[in-house]
């Protein structure tokens, strides 16, 4: 199915469950297209502000590994962002982060399995699917809608980089 977005025309697919199965931008993928109006009504929500998680049943397919790193994905929060090396070491992996980069590089839920908000270690804007400029639009645009609260800490002004992104704090 077809989101429209403001960057352009998002698409969905989801399983004969329901589950969110694949989300990204871009050209159209040959994909199974279940209902997916609960998907359209939840990114149009965010794409107004309303929202900053979604709550939809996922069902990526993947690896037990990539699992784990997507599942860390969805616990990052809105306008903040974490690198692939700290990602590592919540799974228990500090020496992974290569392997975190590439489970994070072949996620299909983009968005909703937020994959834009891993940067590198010196805070540099790093690939995505979808191209760094539309990771780099995604990240303005959740630092303008995220609580106050998540925006406090950024790693930019501590390293006296120029303002990208914003580095979540120690949860």
């Amino acid at each position: 199915m077809q989101i429209d977005t403001p960057f352009g025309p998002a698409w969905a697919s989801v399983d004969e469950n329901g589950a969110l199965t694949r989300f990204h931008f871009g050209d159209p993928l040959p994909v199974h297209e279940g209902e997916c109006r609960e998907v359209a009504r939840q990114v149009a929500e965010y794409f107004r502000g309303e929202r900053t998680d979604f709550d939809l049943p996922l069902a990526p397919k993947g690896t037990a590994f990539q699992k784990s790193v997507w599942a860390e994905l969805v616990q990052i929060p809105c306008g903040t962002t974490t690198s692939y090396g700290e990602l590592a070491k919540k799974l228990g992996r500090p020496g992974a982060s290569r392997a975190v980069g590439r489970a994070n590089a072949t996620n299909p839920i983009w968005l909703i399995v937020p994959c834009h908000r891993v940067i590198g270690s010196t805070g540099k804007l790093t690939g995505y699917a979808g191209g760094v400029d539309l990771k780099d639009k995604l990240l303005a645009w959740e630092r303008k809608i995220a609580p106050a609260a998540m925006r406090e800490f950024s790693l930019f002004e501590e390293l006296e980089l120029p303002e990208r992104a914003v580095f979540a704090a120690s949860r």
